[in-house]
């Protein structure tokens, strides 16, 4: 079978999702494909912060400054995926505090509202924090459960025009000489392999789109894929977002997740997404660390831990120094290969404004004149009992969209992607 849209989106992470909302948005007939379900790489495995900045104030002020800006927007227009816990930082040994000083400085530049709060006061809404802490700073971190914010997402764009396609996966490129003409895809669930004709194709692979790239016949792609490893405890011992009064490092956020608390992260560089394996030392260290915040982390149960793979930019520095912000490829200029443009790079919380900068790209490569509204359009909550309702009347069960809603701030990733896939299978078919 063959399909035909303008643009087609490679990948369902965050990224993809809202690239493919702000074009559906400006009228442009998008598809996106992704070989899973919708979050199932790297967006469907972070810590469930949405970022005030500050962590990246002193060392990449420019990612800070998006982040605080990605954090109001995201805030406004899906509240309903949003906890506003509030965040705080915690300086305990003297290194902390000497730190202090630069880090409220470099708050003040990027423009991160904060403010120091009384030890002994936190300590009566935050019972288990390190009771040496010195020093605590606030900070409008918050919470973001990342499931809800994709759902939301994608069943904006689909009602807006968007197709999507989960269990999707692209196995070949389409070209004429120097131009991308569209793509192969396998459904895995018809067993078949169809063409998607497009205009322009758009890689938000993720840390899979060095792969993706090979596919369309370049060598390379400036990606360096580092795992993040996080740990879930079985009780939640903190109400707003702790974090380590110090330059990032392991160990150093605990974010209060639903009923349980997640501990991160880690920073290793590694060669394939698809094969990285945990160990007990990387658990236990972050164990260690972690417990300088929260010592009574040493004495709970860890429920499960997992590995985020992000697609960091390249560098010569390591990679807890090197940049969170995000980079667009133009294959044309890059490479001499039209209809072709790489996402890499880039954090969970500034995933809206990837994909505004993606289609003012393509929009302007396809000659055609717009202008973002994603950052006005409040998302459809795919929990709303209006569209409860809704999905009954056209012939969705309505058993299926809530058991969406009952995964609200769950761990149990499993039992809401397959509610998830189930809805936009249906969406993507035409029934919404």
């Amino acid at each position: 079978m063959e399909i035909k849209s303008t643009v087609t989106v490679i990948g369902g992470g965050i990224s993809g999702l809202f690239t493919a909302l702000d074009l559906a948005l400006r009228g442009i007939d998008i598809i996106l494909v992704e070989r899973s379900d919708i979050g199932s790489g790297t967006s469907g495995k972070f810590h469930g912060l949405l970022h005030s900045g500050a962590r990246y104030a002193v060392s990449d002020p420019e990612s800070a400054k998006e982040c605080i800006q990605e954090n109001k927007i995201i805030s406004k227009i899906a509240p309903h995926a949003v906890k506003d816990t509030g965040g705080v930082f915690l300086g305990i040994t003297n290194d902390d505090l000497q730190f202090s000083e630069t880090f409220m400085k470099a708050l003040k530049e990027v423009g991160i509202e904060h403010k120091v709060v009384d030890v002994n006061e936190l300590l009566q809404s935050e019972p288990f924090i390190n009771r040496d802490t010195k020093l605590a700073i606030w900070v409008p971190d918050k919470v973001v459960y990342g499931y809800d914010l994709m759902a939301s997402v994608a069943v904006t764009a689909s009602l807006n025009g968007a197709k999507i396609l989960t269990y999707n996966e692209v196995v070949e490129f389409i070209r004429d000489k120097d131009s991308v003409k569209g793509v192969k895809v396998f459904d895995k669930i018809n067993n078949t392999t169809n063409v998607i004709k497009s205009d322009f194709i758009v890689n938000t692979a993720g840390p899979w789109s060095f792969k993706i790239i090979r596919m369309a016949g370049l060598e390379e792609i400036p990606i360096m894929p580092t795992a993040g490893i996080m740990t879930v405890f079985a009780q939640r011992v903190n109400n707003m977002v702790i974090n380590r009064l110090r330059p990032p490092s392991d160990g150093d956020i605990i974010v209060p997740y639903a009923d349980s608390s997640i501990l991160g992260t880690t920073a290793t560089i590694i060669e394939d997404p698809d094969n990285f394996t945990m160990s007990d030392e990387d658990i236990n260290m972050l164990v260690s660390e972690g417990a300088y915040l929260i010592p009574k982390l040493k004495e709970m149960k860890v429920v499960r831990s997992y590995a985020s793979i992000r697609p960091l930019i390249r560098s010569d520095v390591s990679a807890r120094e090197a940049t969170r912000d995000f980079r667009l490829i133009d294959h044309e200029k890059e490479n001499g290969l039209r209809g072709l443009v790489s996402v890499i790079g880039g954090k969970f919380t500034t995933g809206r404004l990837v994909g505004e900068r993606v289609a003012d790209l393509v929009s302007s490569k396809l000659g055609i004149k717009s202008v973002t509204k994603t950052a006005m359009t409040k998302l459809i909550s795919p929990l709303d009992i209006n569209l409860l309702d809704y999905a009954e009347r056209i012939g969705i069960p309505k058993v299926v969209v809530k058991s969406i809603l009952d995964r609200k701030g769950s761990l149990d990733e499993e039992r809401y992607l397959s509610s998830l896939y189930i809805l936009l299978s249906l969406i993507s078919r035409g029934r919404i």
